[in-house]
């Protein structure tokens, strides 16, 4: 089994924790890579081999495991790409909605893996197009693709079509256009619906809109959606998750989805049902506490 190992901005925690994992590997007679900058920070340039990226390559390993948050596992989709190698998000940072397993359970969860006690589950992508090729390669995202101002305070107008129809112009900060994975990130903190990740759906969801009844619309994720952006600045910001490129306002852009997916291993016992509630905190209600989960 070859297992990659990645960690962009390794410390000293998630360090001690890597030496861990590899030493736990090893055991299981693992194959392992390690990511750049990773290898540099633990001094195993010469004992392991390096990878930048798999995009295109055809010898991939088995599992690609990230060691952090969920920005993570975002800088982790840029790694894999169209290659769809399943991801192990092993979580060091605060939230986790994508890097769900807990750092102190990894030799159990590793375990399970390794004996194929696991599912795999597919998560959409969106697509970016301009005429420019503003993302190159790296043109896609897995939580949102925003819409922001940039040199101006003053709100912006986005002229929102489907599959070149007219649907809206946006009086807002912004636009959120948004995968069911990433509806529990930034598109929730401005008002939109929380979406189960196979729901086959879209989500745009405008940024502190000055039209007071234009609210979050869930569409079919086959759709295609061309937005025009106009303001008094000439410049704006479009983000793939969390990279951020300047347009300006003659550059149209298209979003439509991805024609691959991001693949995430989940270990047997994992549901979105309880990440949310964990996440979320809903069990806080005493009054939940009398209905006991149930795990699958």
């Amino acid at each position: 089994m070859q297992i990659a190992i990645f960690n962009k901005y390794p410390t000293k925690e998630t360090l001690s924790l890597t030496r861990g994992i590899i030493s736990f590997l090893t055991t299981k007679n693992a194959t392992i890579l390690l990511n750049k900058e990773l290898a540099r920070s633990l001094n195993l340039s010469k004992k392991y081999p390096v990878f930048t990226s798999f995009v295109n390559k055809k010898n991939t390993p088995d599992f690609f495991v990230s060691i952090g948050g969920d920005g993570s596992i975002l800088e982790s989709i840029t790694r894999i790409a169209n290659a769809e190698i399943p991801i192990i998000g092993i979580n060091t940072g605060r939230l986790g909605f994508l890097s769900i397993i807990k750092k102190e359970d990894y030799k159990e969860s590793l375990e399970n893996i390794i004996n194929g006690n696991y599912k795999i589950e597919s998560r959409a992508l969106l697509n970016l197009k301009t005429r420019t090729n503003l993302y190159g390669n790296l043109n896609f995202a897995l939580n949102e693709i925003t819409i922001n101002r940039k040199d101006s305070t003053s709100m912006i107008t986005i002229k929102t079509y489907l599959n070149n129809e007219y649907l809206n112009t946006y009086w807002a900060d912004g636009l959120i256009i948004s995968t069911p994975t990433g509806s529990t990130g930034y598109s929730l903190s401005c008002g939109g619906p929380i979406v189960m990740p196979k729901s086959e759906n879209f989500i745009i969801t405008p940024v502190a809109p000055h039209n007071l009844n234009a609210r979050p619309f869930v569409i079919p994720d086959d759709y295609e959606i061309t937005l025009k952006v106009e303001g008094r600045s000439k410049n704006f910001l479009v983000t793939l998750d969390s990279r951020v490129e300047t347009f300006n306002s003659s550059l149209e852009l298209v979003v439509s989805k991805e024609n691959f997916n991001a693949k995430l291993v989940k270990i047997q016992g994992q549901n979105y049902s309880s990440t949310l509630r964990n996440k979320l905190l809903w069990g806080v209600d005493k009054r939940n506490q009398s209905f006991p989960s149930i795990n699958y």
